[in-house]
């Protein structure tokens, strides 16, 4: 079992709380106020859980850079009040940045009790 410290517990709420916020400003038809909050929240959340020196790290890896660049132009996107063109290239950022963990995502997901039946179906497995 995994032991988190009481700052990466608070991350982890800020990191949900973002993905919240960001998920109910497209829901709202791209609000541009509740997109900016997730924004902020979220990239708070992954500072507290993994820490200052490797958050500056990742963002920074040279083979991440177009990501790095396209995620953060998203959000600046959405900053000044363009917030369909922001979430689009702040996705294709987001992709780009965490698209190697979506395997281990998945990984994680096949061994819950209900989700891990439907993942594990013939069709969807590959």
């Amino acid at each position: 079992m995994m032991w988190l410290s009481d700052t990466q517990k608070i991350g982890v709420g800020l990191t949900a709380f973002g993905l919240f916020f960001m998920l109910m400003g497209v829901m709202m038809f791209f609000d541009g106020g509740l997109l900016a909050i997730g924004n902020i929240l979220f990239l708070a959340g992954v500072t507290l859980v993994i820490g200052t020196q490797r958050t500056v790290v990742f963002f920074a890896r040279p083979q991440k850079i177009r990501g790095t660049i396209c995620f953060f132009s998203g959000i600046f996107l959405v900053f000044i009040k363009w917030p369909i063109i922001g979430v689009i290239v702040e996705f294709f950022g987001f992709i780009n940045l965490f698209g190697d963990f979506f395997p281990e995502i998945v990984g994680v997901l096949r061994r819950l009790p209900v989700i891990g039946n439907v993942l594990s179906a013939p069709g969807i497995s590959k």
